[in-house]
């Protein structure tokens, strides 16, 4: 089967992108990948570097007049958000595409997608959960599903979820919880009710991130990375991508300083996740300056500040009573509200 992806980002985001088509055509026999370049460096870049498998789409070219409309009502994030079902649809659309699949740029896989694609079968729409750790999971009213593996099949229910959800963004996306709304994330919570043939993605190894990343332990076996339950029967699971949010470094003369998330990441991680990652990223972005690439030591560091944050936060929520009330509170503000998102088409 030949799978069609789509993402989207701009320079900022530029050797992330790199990296994530690298590791589609690593792990992926046969796939499409159509990338929207949100600035024109990022599309000049991409256009002169071999990526075979890949459809560069300059932002002139996929705006319309009802993203054009509300762009300046956006800040740069919230754009991005905005266009993100546009994006899916615009591939379908006009590539002919059965299927597309949306994946967030600061993606890696680490194997094939292939099992969770026989997961979604037949149906029309996958999406995936966040999975917090149990103890973030108040996070969940901003959204129990994440957008960074969204996918829609051009069947009338994949298109009927798509359009709605498309339509929604373009109606309201903004970095603000409101009336049940959080960006193009939340809109996903609604998606078993409003539609029909949507499936919640369950394999294990999809969808880890630095908000579930604490509930595993990870090591690198045969040339694969697997990911295992803590306290649980110690089965072991192919990692098949990790999400790289808030990941934030700064290359200095022979080492490299990260930041790799606002949450504690376990050290298996960063050993086996985090560090080749940003070595590949360092690698892509010499690559693209015309400069021999060398591995550099990465250190892990936090402020003070940043870990007593971390340690309050963990150790607050962990509470069960403050936990279950937090959660409640928050659920019967913002998750019971109606009419959520544009018009049914």
């Amino acid at each position: 089967m030949k799978y069609n992806f789509c993402t989207l980002f701009d320079s900022y985001y530029l050797t992330r992108g790199i990296a994530l088509y690298r590791s589609l055509e690593l792990h992926c026999a046969d796939f499409q990948l159509f990338i929207f370049a949100f600035d024109d460096k990022c599309w000049e870049i991409l256009e002169k570097s071999d990526l075979r498998f890949a459809v560069i789409i300059p932002l002139s070219e996929f705006e319309n007049d009802d993203l054009l409309r509300v762009k300046p009502s956006r800040t740069i994030a919230e754009y991005c958000w905005t266009c993100t079902a546009s994006t899916i649809w615009y591939a379908i659309d006009k590539y002919k595409l059965d299927h597309c699949t949306y994946l967030d740029a600061d993606m890696l896989f680490f194997s094939s997608p292939e099992p969770v694609f026989k997961e979604i079968g037949n149906n029309s729409v996958g999406i995936t959960p966040h999975n917090f750790s149990r103890h973030l999971k108040s996070f969940e009213i901003y959204g129990k599903y994440c957008v960074q593996f969204t996918f829609f099949r051009n069947d009338a229910d994949g298109l009927k979820a798509l359009r709605w959800w498309k339509d929604s963004c373009i109606e309201w996306c903004f970095a603000k919880m409101e009336d049940g709304k959080y960006g193009d994330q939340k809109y996903l919570d609604y998606f078993e009710e409003k539609f029909e043939k949507v499936h919640i993605i369950s394999d294990r190894g999809a969808g880890v991130a630095p908000w579930n990343i604490s509930d595993y332990s990870t090591e690198f076996s045969d040339k694969i990375t697997l990911i295992s339950l803590k306290n649980d029967t110690g089965e072991k699971y192919p990692l098949i991508f990790y999400h790289y949010q808030g990941l934030k470094f700064q290359e200095k003369k022979d080492k490299v300083v990260c930041k790799p998330s606002l949450l504690k990441i376990p050290v298996s991680a960063l050993k086996f996740i985090y560090e080749p990652y940003i070595n590949q990223l360092i690698t892509i972005k010499n690559q693209l300056d015309g400069i021999y690439p060398e591995v550099k030591q990465v250190f892990f560091i936090r402020s003070l500040s940043e870990s007593v944050g971390i340690f309050l936060r963990n150790k607050l929520r962990g509470i069960k009573l403050i936990r279950f009330i937090h959660y409640t509170l928050k659920q019967s503000r913002y998750n019971q509200p109606k009419n959520i998102g544009g018009v049914l088409k």
